[in-house]
């Protein structure tokens, strides 16, 4: 297999379970929020000698596995909901921004977009108060509420898997909370962070169905605590100054100015105090002044060196990410919860440097391919493809399914149908008298008989993402394997 593949197989596979992606941050600014102070549970301790040099690379590359996904997070707030000069700016903190049109060939600025779902999202400053976070009733059409703390947990849903359909009010709190649910909330989700991002996908079944949706949306409501209860707003907390994201810096000894920040917003789990205060021995902990000009030329040089080596493992050893059968990327569990990604660090950065804010596994599934059977790049201006699910072999969901086509840059592809994905909500689907199903992928017409069952490519490089929402908890042990794509010529 060529390594170009395999290396290209491995990201598409990752980024395939972001939920969207974000460009990188743009020249940065300043910007004053309310704040409450640190919520870091971190035990003051006299620190052990100062590290030698190889100690520090240690420490560094240690603490930069453990820091990434925080700090990649961090880029995503910053350019969403702090630096209103950003393109990728969408709203304030506690305002929710909605899309409300359906992902197509001139949406460029998220690679490997669905047609699926819109999104809604919004970042959640808890620090004043809690947050409610209100949703209509929702039969017959999938939705999720994913709740990423800032660590990137998953550490709660809200939708028709975790909550179900009807009518509900969720509290969401930061970790200082200590109140008790007033009459009128269904459930409380805390975080360990004052700071959580709300991620909205609500399902859309083709175009005529976008204002139903739009409707569904202008429905959802985040609101204080207080005016929840209508009460008068919580005093604001005092001032936070956000640091400027810069990518250079991020990758370099000044993440740990980000680190420092980041810590003094978040509850320090007891089963990881020991590990932060080791830390320490390079400058790092809850809201600890760092200035990396102060730093001597050998500890800048080590942290450095700590951070290149990080990044390297980071990138490229994705072995324990998941597997290949049928030509397919399976990615098992590498998002999720606490209790399910503890002490995880490797895996966890590399999941983040791929895509962020992935689901966890029994919300979706997301298969992804670019090759065929025999392993060889698929290619619509060489070839014409199938892929045959037995029925047997169809995707078994409670929610729907969904395969959608990308090019070689990992956009949609145009087409003369203006047909972007397929699945088992396309209308006009035809499959075979055994209850078999045949998708053809290829880039000219297969025949106005098969066009039903016709996903067209581009004129070259291309690959494919099957979503699985919901999907049966038999299809997640083992993993589910969609059969391998065939040539037809």
């Amino acid at each position: 297999m060529n390594m170009n593949i395999k290396i290209i197989s491995v990201a598409l596979a990752l980024i395939s379970l972001a939920a969207c992606s974000v460009p990188a941050a743009q020249t940065p600014s300043t910007l004053t929020t309310p704040s409450a102070t640190t919520t870091s549970s971190a035990t003051t301790r006299p620190l052990p000698p100062t590290p030698s040099v190889d100690e520090t690379r240690a420490l560094a590359e240690q603490a930069y596995i453990f820091a990434y996904p925080m700090l990649e997070n961090y880029k995503t707030m910053y350019t969403q909901a702090i630096n209103v000069g950003s393109p990728s700016f969408r709203a304030p903190f506690n305002q929710l921004y909605h899309t409300t049109a359906l992902a197509n060939p001139d949406a460029k600025d998220v690679v490997r977009p669905n047609n699926d779902t819109f999104y809604s999202l919004d970042w959640l400053d808890l620090r004043a108060e809690p947050m409610v976070i209100s949703v209509p009733e929702i039969k017959g059409r999938y939705y999720s509420f994913q709740l990423v703390d800032m660590y990137t947990f998953d550490f709660a849903y809200i939708g028709t898997r975790a909550t179900g359909t009807a009518v509900g009010n969720y509290l969401v709190a930061g970790p200082a909370w200590q109140g008790k649910a007033p009459a009128g909330i269904d459930d409380v989700f805390q975080s360990e962070g004052n700071l959580v991002y709300s991620l909205t996908r609500t399902q859309v079944s083709g175009d005529a169905d976008v204002p139903n949706v739009q409707a569904i949306q202008k429905q959802y409501k985040i609101q204080p605590l207080s005016a929840f209860l209508g009460q008068p707003a919580a005093p604001a907390a005092p001032g936070l100054n956000f640091p400027p994201f810069d990518q250079d810096t991020e990758q370099s000894a000044g993440f740990i100015e980000y680190f420092n920040f980041l810590l003094g917003q978040v509850k320090i789990d007891l089963s990881e105090q020991d590990l932060i205060a080791s830390f320490g021995r390079i400058g790092i902990g809850p809201n600890r002044p760092f200035d990396v000009t102060a730093l001597d030329p050998a500890t800048r040089d080590a942290i450095n060196a700590g951070v290149t080596s990080a990044l390297e493992q980071i990138k490229n050893d994705q072995s324990q990410l998941g597997e290949q059968k049928n030509g397919w990327n399976l990615t098992g569990r590498v998002f999720g919860t606490r209790e399910q990604m503890q002490g995880q660090y490797l895996t966890r950065a590399a999941a983040a440097y791929y895509g962020l804010y992935g689901n966890v596994l029994e919300e979706a599934y997301y298969p992804s391919t670019n090759m065929d059977v025999d392993r060889n790049p698929l290619d619509g201006s060489k070839h014409r493809y199938v892929l045959k699910f037995t029925k047997d072999q169809i995707p078994a969901v409670d929610a729907f399914w969904s395969l959608t086509m990308y090019d070689a840059n990992q956009m949609m592809v145009d087409n003369p149908i203006n047909r972007y994905s397929i699945g088992d909500r396309t209308a006009g689907l035809q499959y075979g008298a055994d209850g078999s199903l045949e998708i053809y992928l290829q880039r000219d017409s297969p025949g106005q008989d098969k066009e039903s069952n016709w996903l067209p490519a581009p004129d070259g490089r291309f690959s494919l993402t099957l979503r699985m929402y919901l999907p049966k908890s038999y299809e997640l042990d083992p993993l589910y394997a969609p059969p391998g794509i065939q040539k037809r010529d």
